[in-house]
C-alpha cells in the first residue's frame, strides 16, 4: 500500500517513527513533511495528506500534530476526506470498519509511541463493514457537496 504522512512540528518526530515503521512493514511511503522541528502551520500538512489521499495518489494517509485535532480539521476540508482522530486501536478499527476513514490523525502529545503503533496497525489491518454503515458514509459524502 502506498501511504501520504505528514505532521507539524509537534507530530513530526512521532511522523517519523511512523514512516519508519510503515516502510519496514513493506509500505510505499509519501512523506510530505514537515521536515524539521522548526514550527510550522499543521493546516497545511493535514491539507496535503488529505489531497494525495483524495486524488487518489495514496491508499490512506497518517497526519500528526500536537492533539491530531487541528490536522484531522484541515484534511477533513478536503473533499473525499474522512478523517479520525484516534487515541487507541479501538478507536482506529471502528474508524475504518464504520466510518470507511481514509486518514488517521494521532496526537504525538497525548499518545505513547506504542500506542500509536498499535492503533496505526489496528487502522490498516481493518476493512470497512459496509451494510448498515453504508448510508452512513453515503450522507457524509453527500456533505462534500453541501
Amino acid at each position: 500500500m502506498k501511504i501520504a504522512l505528514g505532521s507539524d512540528h509537534a507530530g513530526f518526530k512521532l511522523k517519523n517513527l511512523l514512516v519508519e515503521k510503515l516502510q519496514h512493514d513493506g509500505h510505499e511511503v509519501l512523506d510530505l513533511g514537515t521536515y524539521s522541528l522548526d514550527p510550522v502551520d499543521y493546516p497545511d500538512f493535514g491539507e496535503a495528506v488529505g489531497k494525495a489521499v483524495a486524488a487518489g495518489e495514496a491508499d490512506f494517509g497518517v497526519a500528526c500534530c500536537g492533539t491530531g485535532i487541528g490536522i484531522s480539521i484541515a484534511a477533513n476540508k478536503v473533499k473525499g476526506v474522512r478523517a479520525a482522530v484516534v487515541h487507541d486501536v479501538t478507536s482506529a478499527m471502528l474508524a475504518r470498519e464504520h466510518n470507511n476513514a481514509n486518514v488517521i490523525c494521532l496526537g504525538a502529545r497525548l499518545l505513547g509511541e506504542s500506542v500509536a503503533i498499535d492503533a496505526l496497525d489496528a487502522f490498516m489491518a481493518a476493512d470497512f463493514e459496509g451494510g448498515r454503515h453504508e448510508q452512513r458514509i453515503a450522507k457524509l459524502t453527500a456533505l462534500d457537496e453541501a
